[in-house]
């Protein structure tokens, strides 16, 4: 297969309807960008244009041209997903006009930085008409980031300027830094068709990573996934598409019905849809009214144009060429990912209201206002560009959460491997932590923050709890509200660092134990003397209370401590067995399946002179630590 040299650069085209646009994409590069029957009929731009040229060394250019009426700027923005330079058409015998200002507005939105402007339909006014119009595009890029770029006057028609026009191009495509091919591969589709003996193909420009024929894609946002059959770079067959690429993917299993331009080709597993994203926005300069807050929007985001709602997380409104914090909440999901940059439009008038960057997608209502979501906010936003900012920023978002490097890697883009690798430098630097053999992650000032916490749940517990040595991680749980695995590793550090003693039977002890008084002692050996004078049939704390005239919950205490100093054992709820008549009830038990295959309850509660009310809760814990187990309608021992 022949492979297509490409510099993976990206031109597209911006400016007013009727300025000579695609003319001149058919006179740089001899193809005809218009694609549609209507579009030739009336001579006008309705949908994105593909072309391509070809630099001095044979590597080609992609060319995207866009509409230019104000009623196709939805379309027109959909162009500008992926482009690196702008080529700005004024025509000189109308100067700068109001779409050239959106689309100038439009393309700073979406990132791109490097622009040419072909000064077009020169051989329509006199001389003296295009120095005018020089001065008028001159003056309308002051303040812009494309102040200073190269103005060339052009015709189509006769060819002025064209040669010089296409150096520039060309110069620039050369000194444009191309798009780097790391990173998990997606595309935003721009176009979806079928072709006679091929079926679904879709096409776009990649913004990261790399494609193969035979690889699995995951279309989004319905989450299915296909297999790539072929690839075309610029209409020719090619082995590998990557970002910067003007490409098409024939898939396998897709049903052309079910996809349409706004929906998304990846890598699976590592983007998602939403329908919300914690956006930093700036609203153009050159608005006429202040944005409000709760503004119908349409967000133009990669090849998708949903419909929204605009929540300022910060003011009541948003002044023109001012930028805030704010939360974006759509009618469909979205596939979005932090770092990506997006224009936003009112739907009532029509018009671009301006644009920004996503911080943070996700399905959670932020509230306006709120200091510890808009601090979040303003570290995610630090974070943008380096990823192991990014890896740090979502772990302390997380805070006990503790995520796996996988989990990590889906939220910033990485590779379950190269987030590991990204992770274990955090670590190296005391940011990051992933206590115990599970590999789930802390940041390290959530992990103390985590442990300090602990140990004041557990303190709290002993100072309700006088009589207690230990406490049971559940109890932790409960007071806690956390996830029992984030729970279970920080008790695993706490652990290790000699806060807790692991006490057994999943319970706590504090290294240093209060010493015992007299009365306590006393009060202590009483109860045991109760429990082992009917060692199988030993009183509830109610029953035991209701002798003793103490109190139940003083009894229930007592029973407590008992077990924690290993003098008894719970075997459920309401029954403690002394440790001595436990360790004999065990050996009875053991004993019995020895001797008959299996445990022979009857028999076994004659000889330990009990009943059924005592029995079953011990055999019953006595399964769950794995002594016995069912087998059938018996209880055997367990094989070790």
């Amino acid at each position: 297969m022949a492979t297509v040299q490409i510099q993976p650069v990206v031109v597209g085209t911006a400016g007013h309807i009727d300025h000579g646009k695609s003319s001149l994409v058919r006179a740089l590069t001899g193809i005809d960008p218009d694609r549609w029957a209507e579009e030739k009929r009336r001579g006008m731009t309705i949908d994105l244009g593909f072309a391509n040229f070809a630099l001095p060394d044979g590597r080609r250019v992609g060319m995207v041209d866009v509409p230019g009426h104000e009623r196709f700027v939805r379309n027109m923005v959909a162009g500008a997903t992926g482009i690196d330079i702008a080529l700005l058409v004024v025509a000189a015998d109308d100067g700068v006009m109001p779409q050239t200002r959106e689309h100038l507005a439009i393309l700073q939105l979406v990132g791109v930085r490097r622009a040419l402007v072909a000064l077009s339909k020169v051989d329509a006014v006199d001389p003296d008409l295009v120095e005018l119009a020089r001065d008028d595009v001159a003056g309308a890029l002051l303040g812009t980031a494309f102040e200073g770029a190269k103005i060339v006057p052009v015709s189509s028609i006769t060819g002025e300027g064209l040669d010089t026009l296409r150096a520039e191009l060309v110069r620039l495509a050369l000194e444009t830094r191309p798009r780097a091919a790391s990173g998990p591969f997606r595309m935003p589709i721009q176009r979806v068709f079928s072709k006679p003996g091929f079926g679904t193909v879709v096409t776009g420009i990649p913004l990261s990573g790399e494609l193969r024929a035979g690889d699995e894609v995951e279309l989004l946002p319905r989450g299915v996934r296909a297999k790539v059959r072929g690839l075309q770079a610029y209409g020719e067959p090619a082995e590998l598409v990557r970002a910067g690429h003007s490409s098409a993917l024939n898939l396998a299993d897709a049903e052309r019905a079910s996809l349409a331009r706004g929906d998304v080709v990846a890598a699976p597993g590592y983007f998602g849809a939403h329908t919300m994203a914690a956006v930093r926005l700036t609203a153009l300069p050159s608005l006429s009214r202040p944005v409000a807050d709760r503004s119908p929007v349409r967000l133009h985001l990669g090849t998708a144009d949903p419909h929204g709602e605009l929540v300022l997380l910060e003011g009541e409104q948003l002044v023109p060429g001012t930028s805030a914090l704010a939360q974006i909440r759509l009618e469909l999901p979205t596939v979005m990912a932090p770092g990506d940059r997006f224009v936003l439009r009112w739907l009532s008038p029509e018009l671009t209201l301006g644009g920004g960057v996503v911080l943070l997608v996700g399905e959670r209502r932020m509230k306006r206002g709120h200091e510890e979501t808009l601090a979040a906010l303003l570290r995610q936003e630090a974070a943008l560009g380096d990823v192991r900012a990014l890896l740090l920023a979502a772990l302390e978002r997380r805070d006990l959460l503790a995520p796996t490097a996988a989990e990590l890697g889906r939220e910033v883009g990485l590779s379950p491997e190269e987030a590991e690798a990204k992770l274990a430098d955090l670590r190296s630097q005391k940011l990051a932590l992933a206590p115990g053999q599970r590999r789930r992650w802390f940041a390290a000032s959530r992990l103390e923050a985590g442990l300090e916490q602990l140990l004041g749940h557990a303190a709290a517990y002993f100072a309700e709890e006088t009589l207690r040595e230990r406490v049971d991680v559940i109890e932790l749980e409960r007071r806690s509200q956390w996830p029992r695995e984030s729970l279970d590793l920080l008790v695993a550090e706490a652990v290790s660092r000699g806060l807790f003693e692991d006490a057994g039977q999943g319970t706590l002890r504090l290294p240093r134990a209060a010493p015992v008084d007299e009365g306590l002692r006393a009060e202590l050996a009483e109860a045991l003397a109760a429990l082992l004078a009917e060692p199988f049939q030993p009183p509830t704390a109610l029953e035991l209370a209701e002798r003793t005239k103490h109190p139940e919950k003083h009894v229930r205490a007592l029973f407590a401590r008992l077990v924690d100093g290993g003098e008894a054992v719970r075997v459920s709820g309401d029954y403690v067995f002394g440790r001595e008549a436990y360790e004999r009830a065990k050996a009875a038990v053991r004993a019995s399946a020895e001797r008959h295959g299996h445990v022979e309850i009857p028999e076994l509660r004659d000889q330990l002179n009990t009943s059924r009310k005592w029995l079953i809760p011990l055999l019953e814990h006595l399964d769950g630590i794995g002594f016995t187990m069912r087998a059938g309608s018996h209880r055997v021992l367990r094989k070790r």
